[in-house]
């Protein structure tokens, strides 16, 4: 790749992040999500431990729920960087296995790409661990998307148009 279609690049990826960041709500808001990498390889988010996430009285035990929601957000952001022109997106089909307690009062670390896609279904597998060293996996997901393409720049010239929270 030239330098010049590096610089777009990064530049895509980053006004897609900044995007992302803008328009979290509720539940995924809450958890503070920072991106640490978007490229065409993938994204790596990070969430920082938060123990109104957990199930036990500890403030260790990991909701499942939080863990699926931190994988649904990541699909999308991997969507959005991998596939040109996403005017909109929906979750089809959303598969997690867990793989291991997810115990521990670390930082979690998930990484999602967009593996394959068509004109109309873009496919996503992603992983979760702790930030503890070992990068032991505690979950594993796949997942589905339907999506609509649009003849522009698609939804981040939509948003550049009419700002981030329209």
């Amino acid at each position: 790749m030239s330098a010049k279609k590096d610089k777009k690049s990064a530049e895509r990826f980053a006004a897609i992040a900044a995007m992302w960041n803008s328009r979290a709500k509720g539940l995924i808001r809450e958890m503070k999500l920072e991106i640490e990498k978007a490229d065409l390889k993938g994204v790596q988010i990070r969430m920082p431990f938060n123990p109104d996430f957990c199930l036990d009285e500890e403030g260790t035990m990991l909701h499942g729920g939080v863990l699926t929601a931190l994988l649904d957000s990541a699909f999308g952001l991997a969507n959005f960087v991998a596939i040109d022109s996403i005017e909109s997106m929906a979750t089809l089909d959303l598969r997690v296995d867990y793989l291991r307690p997810a115990k521990s009062r670390a930082d979690v670390l998930v990484f999602a790409d967009c593996y394959r896609q068509t004109r109309h279904i873009a496919f996503g597998s992603g992983k979760i661990w702790f930030d503890t060293g070992d990068k032991e996996e505690v979950a594993r997901g796949t997942a589905a998307f339907a999506i609509t393409r649009g003849t522009s720049g698609g939804f981040l010239d939509k948003l550049n148009a009419t700002g981030p929270d329209k």
